[in-house]
């Protein structure tokens, strides 16, 4: 009696019996749009490549995690998203994921070398970005923080039914922290309109995921929470794109929240200060001669009729775009002290 008990108290199937999403195929992207995610990931890279020189020359202060190598997921899954409506939510390396949500790149250089034009006005750094107007949420220090905030975001678009979608990014490093599981108990229970990104670069802060995880498929993470998991190529635009739409339309259909584990890899350490000496240079340089996301896009458009003379202007634009950005920032104030006691606080006590 005890046993029938139990299983009347939840009657909906394992999560093996229930339906789930599709496996995704590639976007089919049409030439201008292909043309446009390039455009986004060259910005990306060239805004990094920039940024790592600013630090060197002791310019950005503190920490400065860079995206390099990555791309590909942030343009992938923000293409599809609608700015102002859905939510982005990411941890401290953001600026990929800004330019890819339309944010200025003077704001966000301005913000790494922390002057006033900055997005968070100097006050946030490289680690800590914000932007309501766009609905980007940060840019968070501590690791796996923002999956219970983007829990929180969900909710806030089930409550006021807005159509809304959260897009919660985390790293591999992540995955193993208490609060994501707590965030994922809830948003199945609530039926949240979430997707949780697992961005796998494969070495968290520095260790591989198969040494630090006893389940390393990390698609699988949410299924005792009944949270079904894709594992897509994050290497692949298309493939992350084509990942992106299958979730919307399962997250939108009122089936609650989804996991996607992005395969992914950064070529730089975990941070500028990190010298990155747990792989081999082999397999790095391995990795940019066979997966390298942008150079996966100039192929596509070579198959299209794209000529490498076609692309040559966009490089050169993004080119004048970043070092532009960095101009402004070194020409940008920095705050002023009284700035130290400005939004602290949204009231006064």
């Amino acid at each position: 009696m005890a046993k029938a008990a139990a299983r009347s108290a939840n009657s909906e199937p394992p999560i093996s019996n229930r339906e789930r999403p599709e496996q995704p195929g590639r976007y089919e992207a049409s030439k201008e749009e292909l043309l446009e995610f390039y455009r986004q990931m060259l910005l990306i890279r060239r805004f990094e490549e920039k940024a790592g020189q600013l630090y060197g020359l002791g310019l950005i202060g503190g920490f400065c995690h860079l995206y390099i190598g990555q791309e590909a997921v942030a343009v992938g899954l923000q293409s599809g998203l609608e700015i102002g409506k859905d939510s982005v939510i990411t941890g401290y390396r953001d600026h990929g994921h800004m330019l890819a949500y339309g944010i200025d790149p003077n704001v966000i250089m301005a913000e790494l070398t922390g002057r006033q034009a900055g997005i968070s006005k100097g006050k946030g750094g490289s680690m800590h970005m914000f932007s309501t107007e766009h609905r980007f949420y940060g840019g968070h220090g501590i690791v796996g923080a923002q999956v219970s905030l983007g829990a929180g975001l969900a909710f806030k678009h089930k409550y006021e039914d807005d159509g809304g979608v959260c897009l919660a990014y985390f790293g591999d490093g992540a995955a193993n922290q208490g609060q994501v599981y707590e965030a994922f108990n809830m948003a199945s229970l609530w039926k949240l309109p979430i997707i949780f990104v697992i961005e796998n670069n494969q070495y968290a802060m520095g260790t591989s995921v198969n040494r630090s995880s006893a389940e390393d498929q990390l698609y699988k993470r949410g299924e005792s929470f009944r949270i079904p998991g894709l594992q897509i190529d994050g290497m692949d635009v298309l493939a992350c794109r084509g990942a992106l739409e299958e979730a919307l339309k399962w997250v939108r259909g009122g089936k609650g929240p989804i996991i996607l584990e992005m395969k992914t890899y950064r070529y730089r350490g975990h941070s500028m200060s990190d010298p990155a000496k747990y792989r081999s240079r082999d397999e790095v340089q391995s990795m940019r001669d066979n997966s390298d996301p942008i150079e996966r896009v100039k192929r596509e458009l070579e198959a299209m009729g794209v000529s490498e003379a076609e692309l040559k202007p966009i490089d050169q634009e993004i080119r004048k775009i970043v070092s532009e950005s960095a101009d402004f920032a070194e020409n940008a104030p920095e705050p002023e002290p009284g700035e130290l006691y400005t939004d602290v606080l949204v009231e006064t006590y």
